[in-house]
């Protein structure tokens, strides 16, 4: 049984931000979405409040990658601060190693 006491912050805000930024990449493609619905569904008015979606669209992957790394690395400041108090996580661990596996043997040639 291991206890996983802390985490080092700047690893885990790093993943929580590229995590963060590919959900904005989503969000991202639904608002190019809805922006081109917009477009085309009046296509005789003015375009502002869409263009302001796509701008949005354009700028999500960016400020969610951001906020997740802001998040990520004060979450994981406080499950140190916590884990310091109680102990942290008890965890089981398994060792997975390869059999091991003797090299084949040379076949004799035989000469034609």
């Amino acid at each position: 049984m291991v206890r996983l006491r802390s985490v080092d912050v700047l690893s885990c805000a790093k993943i929580y931000g590229i995590l963060h930024m590919a959900i904005g990449v989503v969000v991202a493609l639904f608002l190019v979405l809805i922006g081109l619905v917009g477009l085309a569904a009046a296509p005789g008015q003015q375009k502002f409040g869409m263009i302001g979606v796509l701008v949005f669209a354009a700028l999500s992957p960016f400020l969610y990658g951001l906020f997740g790394f802001i998040v990520g690395a004060l979450m994981t400041l406080l499950y140190n601060w916590v884990a310091a108090s109680v102990g942290g996580i008890k965890m089981e661990l398994e060792s997975l190693t390869k059999p091991q596996v003797a090299p084949p043997s040379p076949s004799p040639q035989v000469a034609g």
